[in-house]
């Protein structure tokens, strides 16, 4: 058995995904994950300091 082949074991591949239903948008629930985690990320990155700020404002 491969690497992947323990993974693939932990979730029922053979269902159907989920969606959810919005007036004219229907949109998988494993879809909603990955933009909310892009989301959260991208938010992060406009928030979070760069790591090396602080040394560039004390060494002009």
């Amino acid at each position: 058995m491969s690497w992947y082949g323990s993974f693939a074991a932990l979730l029922p591949l053979d269902n159907l995904g989920h969606y959810l239903h919005w007036h004219f948008i229907d949109i998988s629930i494993a879809n909603v994950v990955v933009i909310a985690l892009m989301v959260i990320t991208f938010i992060a990155a406009l928030l979070l300091p760069f790591p090396g700020r602080q040394r560039r404002k004390e060494n002009p």
